[in-house]
């Protein structure tokens, strides 16, 4: 077990550019994803919870290495990627507007990937991507048609899903303001550690 807090909820934002693809009625509710991570001795459990989407919808939750939003929930300008990302689990909506993941895995302060390959004739070995944590969690529209509407061209699809043929996000984390850390690092007093 990895020092740090127990247990952590946060919210997840919407991706400003699709939020009102997110619902069928845009004059109702604003939809909300909040996210519960509790530590375990072995693995964490992370659930998200989904209200007031649109129905029948479907996304791709990942945690990824980069949000594209600052601390304070504005694009950010410097954005170049996502970085390192992995599929953790589907989210489908049921006709109450509702749904939710439950993902066991490494999470708090730990989640991290690498390739073990390493990079030709590098003396030492340094692998092809080193250690990087992905402390950030997000999802993203399963199909890209679903945030046409919204302005997203279908034909640019993202790799967000199990057949890489994503739409763009929908709902991201926020850095942390001080370590710009994902809220699954619970070191919130300094980038350190994120240079992988």
């Amino acid at each position: 077990m990895a020092d740090g807090r127990n247990e952590i909820s946060f919210d997840l934002v919407a991706n400003p550019k699709f939020a009102a693809c997110l619902v069928a009625d845009p004059s109702g509710p604003a939809p909300s994803a909040k996210v519960t991570v509790s530590r375990g001795t072995a693995n964490d459990v992370m659930i998200v919870e989904l209200q007031n989407f649109k129905p029948e919808a479907a996304f791709d939750l990942f945690t990824v290495q980069r949000s594209q939003l600052q601390a304070d929930g504005t694009p950010d300008p410097n954005f170049k990627g996502f970085g390192l990302s992995w599929f953790q689990s589907e989210l489908h909506v049921g006709s109450d507007g509702k749904a939710e993941a439950v993902v066991k895995s490494i999470l708090l302060d730990a989640i991290f990937g690498f390739d073990g390959d390493a990079i030709p004739g590098s003396v030492p070995p340094k692998s092809l991507v080193p250690p990087t944590h992905t402390f950030h969690v997000g999802f993203w529209f399963d199909s890209p048609q679903d945030a046409a509407a919204c302005g997203f061209d279908p034909t640019k699809s993202t790799p967000f899903n199990s057949v890489q043929k994503a739409g763009p996000t929908a709902m991201i984390s926020l850095p942390n303001a001080v370590s710009g850390l994902g809220p699954l690092s619970t070191n919130t007093g300094s980038a350190a550690g994120n240079a992988y």
